[in-house]
């Protein structure tokens, strides 16, 4: 019996063999494996995505073991996308995973055609790298989804996906938008993200510092339900199921 006969059968029976088909065919890139890319992956890949490319510089580290899925004792100083790569091939022995291990930036962008791909997932941290990112993904081919801020939040239900312009409350989301308008471009066309207007402190300003760097609070059940959020998306995007009444005028 073939691996995706084995674990994807109640995948196929909920979605049907022509969906089936267009998810297994898909070809998606993720920039970012971390707090939400690691979840994206892998729930694409349990739903029966075949071609699955990460970008991510990072090893796997101590702090990322509360939220990352790939985080383990184990794994500790190895390379994300490799250690990510070796779980994911592990469900899905058949699946063509590509594990790049580099950072998405102006100096490395011109390496990325993103042209091949039917889905870019946008869950980079760095803002310069998230708009350059998100100007070259609408002006290609695929779809692009996007992640806004996860830290600093811990009411999962207010997690929603929306189209860029529309999410409010989001400081990651309206940098992004003033970066575009200081530097006077847009882009090319709509796209959805995953937000959330909630917004915490930090209640341990001495805990916020990290090798010299700011950082914020975050909780694996809001990390990961973005993740999975974004792979929802794709997933439904592919399987032709109609969109929430509230969000049917998106273009995409």
């Amino acid at each position: 019996m073939q691996p995706t006969d084995d674990f994807l059968g109640r995948t196929r029976l909920l979605l049907g063999a022509d969906a089936m088909s267009r998810v297994e065919q898909a070809n998606i890139i993720i920039f970012g494996v971390g707090g939400v890319g690691s979840w994206c992956a892998e729930s694409l890949v349990r739903s029966g995505v075949k071609r699955l490319t990460m970008v991510d510089s990072d090893v796997v580290c101590p702090t990322n073991l509360n939220r990352q899925i790939m985080a383990t004792r184990q794994t500790l100083g190895l390379p994300k996308v490799e250690v990510m790569r070796d779980r994911l091939l592990s469900i899905a022995p058949d699946a063509h995973i590509e594990a790049i291990r580099e950072v998405y930036s102006a100096e490395t962008a011109e390496r990325f055609d993103l042209d091949k791909y039917d889905f870019v997932v946008d869950a980079i941290d760095s803002l310069k790298d998230k708009a350059l990112l998100i100007l070259r993904a609408t002006a290609s081919k695929a779809t692009l989804v996007s992640s806004m801020g996860a830290a600093l939040k811990m009411d999962a239900s207010q997690v929603r996906m929306v189209e860029f312009w529309d999410a409010k409350g989001c400081p990651l989301a309206r940098a992004l938008r003033k970066r575009f308008k200081k530097d006077g471009v847009r882009p090319s066309r709509k796209f959805r993200c995953v937000f959330s207007p909630e917004l915490l402190e930090n209640k341990d300003p001495q805990a916020a510092v990290e090798d010299g760097h700011g950082v914020n609070g975050t909780l694996m059940h809001v990390t990961a339900v973005f993740g999975l959020m974004i792979a929802g998306e794709i997933i439904r995007k592919l399987s032709s199921v109609s969109k929430p009444t509230q969000i049917i005028n998106s273009n995409l």
